[in-house]
């Protein structure tokens, strides 16, 4: 289907038929020293810290309470801290952004909004999935995601003939993430079914539709690719839902693939909840934990309606949560438990899902305001006395790394150098104690305090702007126009 060229370590080619990808990104730099006069590490905050980047894009060494060397790339003005990993972003949706936002049903919901995304598939080709996606990782990039998981879905031609190479979506999604330098873990979703039952497969879903044979194909394609990428771009799977996915074959596609991440939209929708008690004879996330061997591969997406004994089963797997507070919100999806799940020891991670709005500082925001509308509390997202700001920011940290299988989260030896720097002079840390920043950041401040970020060491921030910002915004708007 695809040849790859023998520039080894450098560079990919893949030769699609009629046209050719470079998917050139040099893959290993030089080390690089970093100083910072105020770092975020393991042990808390730290002073005059130095950090060492191998030419791979890991750090292997550490040191605070140093003084800057010659050698140093002295960050002025800088606080440093890893860098969150996004866990969940259909990155096609980004373009519709906007779109969907008249009423125009009696009672609008998820399912009519569904409806207009399937509508919206039909004219998308795989060019413009690819100049979207460069965007969308473009933008997580300038606003503090080092990483993202890809749920990929559409794989297919809009009347569900395959493309000639059966994996062309995914490599775009490569190409993309290539192109903005942002780390992947890329989650080809099978779909295989348009509800219970075996419903028949209508209108956008046909884009979706893979049986085993051909979904494992596509697996095989991509993972093929992602030998000649950048170490740091990962393959995991994802079964869309109890909805799309027959129990049989969501056991055949665990079982081959016995490694890697494991993501699934699990009970988003009172509706979805009602139709699979019905049908299974227990909720969803009820059914999932009992007939799948879910733990901490697994990363279960919203999980929005459970009860709280669901919640503790669910804590217990050890699996992660994925909250994506400002799509949740926009899809009128419903306000998801944190505070039973930290209560029983659960761990989540925040994505953008839709992509209706990226920013890392207010969908942490939002996740603690929702928990106090519901509970008419404030400082609800940590179990201490603790600072709010720093226990979202932490949990989410681990969170997306677990769910992302990325050494990434930590400022220290062995990780990949997943980070990010905020202004320090900014207003919004003027007389703000250290206890205080990521606070200020995230409850008075906004992404405009992100100045810099590098994601496996490859930096591709400088100064609040992607180093390639205008090449790949150009690209967009021309695709863009073509949906008019």
């Amino acid at each position: 289907m695809f040849a790859v060229s023998d520039n080894l370590k450098k560079s990919l080619v893949l030769i699609m038929y009629d046209h050719i990808i470079d998917l050139s990104m040099q893959k290993y730099g030089e080390e690089m020293n970093l100083f910072a006069k105020l770092a975020l590490t393991p042990k808390g905050w730290a002073k005059n810290v130095r950090v060492i980047v191998d030419q791979f894009g890991r750090i292997t060494t550490v040191e605070s309470g140093v003084d800057p060397s010659p050698e140093d790339q002295h960050l002025r003005n800088r606080i440093l801290l890893p860098a969150l990993s996004n866990l969940h972003s259909h990155s096609f949706q980004r373009a519709m952004a906007g779109l969907t936002e008249k009423r125009l049903e009696k009672e609008d919901s998820f399912w009519s909004w569904r409806k207009l995304m399937y509508d919206f598939l039909q004219t998308l080709t795989p060019e413009q999935m690819e100049a979207i996606a460069a965007l969308v990782f473009m933008e997580m990039l300038e606003c503090g995601y080092a990483s993202v998981g890809e749920f990929h879905y559409v794989h297919h031609q809009k009347d569900g003939l395959h493309y000639k190479n059966i994996a062309e979506t995914s490599l775009r999604i490569i190409v993309a993430a290539q192109e903005a330098g942002i780390g992947l873990t890329h989650l080809p979703v099978f779909y295989m079914q348009g509800g219970l039952n075996g419903k028949k497969l209508l209108h956008g879903q046909l884009r979706f539709s893979n049986d085993l044979e051909s979904f494992l194909r596509i697996l095989e394609q991509t993972q093929d690719t992602l030998r000649n990428v950048p170490e740091d771009y990962l393959l995991g799977i994802a079964p869309h839902s109890l909805r799309a996915v027959s129990p049989k074959l969501l056991t055949e596609i665990i079982e081959a693939k016995d490694s890697g991440p494991v993501h699934i939209h699990i009970a988003e929708q009172v509706r979805e909840v009602e139709e699979i008690q019905e049908q299974f004879g227990g909720t969803p996330v009820e059914w999932l934990l009992e007939n799948a061997p879910v733990n901490s591969r697994w990363c279960l997406i919203h999980a929005t309606h459970m009860t709280q004994e669901e919640t503790r089963n669910l804590a217990k797997s050890g699996a992660v949560v994925g909250l994506c507070p400002i799509t949740e919100a926009n899809l009128g999806d419903g306000i998801f438990d944190g505070s039973s799940l930290l209560l029983h020891g659960g761990r989540y991670g925040i994505g953008s899902d839709s992509n209706v709005r990226i920013s890392l500082s207010e969908e942490l925001r939002l996740l603690e305001y929702s928990q106090r509308f519901v509970l008419k509390e404030r400082n609800v997202m940590t179990q201490n006395s603790e600072s709010v700001g720093m226990a979202l920011y932490v949990d989410a940290l681990m969170g997306g790394a677990q769910a992302l299988n990325r050494k990434s989260g930590f400022i220290a030896p062995e990780y990949w150098a997943d980070l990010l720097t905020l202004d320090s002079e900014a207003l919004a840390f003027c007389g703000c104690s250290d206890g205080e920043i990521l606070d200020r950041w995230i409850f008075a401040g906004d992404d405009s305090l992100v100045c810099d970020v590098w994601s496996a060491g490859r930096l591709m921030v400088s100064d609040g702007r992607h180093i390639k910002h205008n090449e790949i915004e150009r690209r967009y708007r021309s695709v863009i126009q073509e949906f008019k």
